[in-house]
């Protein structure tokens, strides 16, 4: 897989960290030149490609960032729309605002990325999109009702964009992983509830990662429409 994206423009959203980390790593092996965005980075360039600060539930910020993109390396052909939020809840203790912070986060702002970016993608001659979901896209876990309502929305998105846009090129794919070792954990602490998966047996980031990276590097004749993955 070295070398098999060379010259290929990658924008990662969520990727200071975690899953959005690893699949920035991953593609940058691969040869991608990677544009990783989120709230916490500051912007500058490296040899592999760039950093932008990005918050990606505000409109005007994804736009800035697909415009400087676009005018400091070109067309992006892959995208990977990973940000996200994990809430664990019962309904009655899930605030309105707890869940619409769960729908702009999970749902509003992959919409809004993919609107500001695939554009360029059709006019480049296609590409990849692929939208990082979870087991929650299609089973009901108790706790679940705001971050499933996201996530199922975004399988949703999933399958418009898909029948929008694959006719003109652009190829769209949804990852979905299971319980992956990431900081979202801490606070809930799996180890000590019954019923839930230890951290030392889920998934890591680089699992989703290598996911990830497998379907960006496949021809574009190649049609990933779904990709779950989760522990053994």
């Amino acid at each position: 897989m070295s070398g098999a994206l060379h010259g290929r423009v990658a924008i990662i959203t969520g990727a200071s960290r975690g899953i959005g980390a690893a699949i920035s790593c991953a593609l940058s092996g691969a040869g991608a030149t990677v544009v990783r965005l989120a709230r916490t980075l500051a912007e500058h360039r490296e040899p592999w490609g760039m950093d932008l600060p990005c918050d990606v539930t505000q409109e005007e910020q994804v736009v800035r960032c697909a415009r400087v993109v676009a005018d400091t390396l070109g067309p992006a052909t892959i995208l990977v729309n990973n940000a996200g939020s994990f809430l664990l809840a019962p309904l009655a203790e899930t605030s309105r605002e707890a869940f619409d912070r769960q729908l702009t986060v999970n749902t509003t702002a992959p919409f809004l990325v993919a609107r500001a970016f695939l554009p360029g993608m059709v006019a480049a001659g296609g590409g990849r999109h692929i939208l990082v979901g979870s087991v929650a896209d299609h089973v009901a876990y108790p706790g679940n009702s705001a971050y499933a309502a996201s996530k199922f929305a975004l399988r949703g998105l999933h399958e418009v964009l898909r029948a929008e846009f694959g006719s003109q090129g652009v190829r769209g794919t949804l990852v979905s992983p299971g319980p992956t070792d990431t900081s979202v954990w801490d606070p809930i602490d799996p180890d000590s509830r019954p019923g839930f998966i230890p951290r030392k047996d889920m998934l890591r980031p680089e699992d989703v990662a290598q996911a990830v990276a497998f379907v960006a590097t496949r021809p574009l004749h190649v049609d990933v429409d779904w990709l779950r993955l989760g522990p053994a």
